[in-house]
């Protein structure tokens, strides 16, 4: 490819190549090489958590490749209510959700056994069965892994936040000036790309744990096969007289926790708001008529979006070998 080809052009006619040569057999791959298969849940035991917030540095450091690096000035967006969403100047935030914090530390003042006392816990997604993340994103981008890690392909995200809107807990979060809107739709696209924890799924595919999981003192988290780990909290929960979140919620999670008391305390008691996901119960949002039709009209685009992506990815390919 000759330097003379800016990215944005190279973008721009692969994309008219795949609209004439169709998009069959260009589905983006229910799972990573190397991944189990099986669907894998966290265990995470409230209990213990000491509020260290090792965790939230082992995330950073193992993720930071991930993060991203906006181009600046920002287009300008139509509508003008297309807001910029930019963190990249304040990535040391860490008590909420942000593009550059994808797990951070709650702490809610309860009382247990009559006394008071206060319990901290990791928060991030929840890793839902039948995320609605995936099955509502309007391009593609979100989808859910076969061995139960949901994530965002940031090569695919247009940052329309779709999905932060259809997730009960309103996890994921925009970062402006970085992704494929940027080479197609830079003033009329979702004006960025959506971020949130992706359980570190490039470890699990080489068989190493999660950052977030390896590096606790206290063996906060476990993870393994979902089956297990619901037994785990069911056996740890009888012996305590405790409370389980996350097994039921939005038709089950693989992010399972364990409390003392039961969530509707912590609920009443944690900080909430933007980045702080709540701990309500929460309806199954996909066993919805209307989201169940929504995504079956979705699905179809996965397909395109995954061309998309790699031909924006070999853009970029040539682009670095440009320099």
């Amino acid at each position: 490819m000759g330097k003379h080809i800016s990215r944005r052009t190279f973008i721009k006619t692969s994309l008219a190549a795949i609209g004439t040569a169709g998009i069959s057999g260009l589905a983006l791959p229910s799972t990573v090489k190397g991944a189990s298969s099986e669907e894998l849940a966290t265990l995470i035991d409230i209990r213990k958590c000491i509020g260290c917030e090792a965790c939230v540095e082992a995330c950073h450091e193992a993720n930071e490749s991930k993060f991203p690096e906006p181009e600046k000035p920002f287009p300008k967006m139509y509508p003008s209510r297309v807001k910029v969403s930019d963190w990249s100047e304040k990535r040391d935030v860490i008590d909420r959700l942000t593009p550059y914090n994808w797990v951070f530390i709650q702490e809610a003042t309860v009382r247990v056994k009559g006394e008071e006392q206060t319990l901290t816990f990791p928060r991030r997604c929840m890793h839902c069965q039948n995320p609605p993340c995936a099955d509502l994103c309007p391009w593609g981008a979100a989808r859910k892994l076969k061995n139960g890690i949901t994530r965002i392909d940031a090569d695919i995200c247009l940052g329309g936040s779709k999905c932060k809107n259809v997730c009960p807990w309103h996890i994921p979060e925009r970062q402006t000036g970085v992704g494929l809107y940027l080479d197609i739709l830079p003033s009329f696209a979702g004006n960025g790309v959506m971020f949130k924890c992706d359980r570190c799924y490039d470890k699990i595919e080489a068989g190493e744990l999660p950052a977030c999981i390896e590096v606790c003192p206290e063996d906060v988290q476990t993870i393994g096969p979902r089956k297990e780990i619901v037994k785990e909290a069911h056996a740890i929960a009888e012996e305590i007289d405790g409370y389980i979140y996350g097994e039921d919620e939005n038709g089950g999670t693989n992010t399972i926790y364990v409390s003392p008391v039961p969530f509707e305390e912590l609920n009443r008691a944690i900080q909430q708001g933007p980045g702080r996901p709540h701990l309500e119960q929460v309806k199954d949002s996909m066993a919805h008529a209307d989201n169940l039709a929504k995504a079956m009209v979705i699905a179809p685009i996965a397909g395109f979006a995954a061309a998309v992506g790699k031909f924006y990815k070999s853009a970029r390919e040539v682009t670095k070998s440009d320099v």
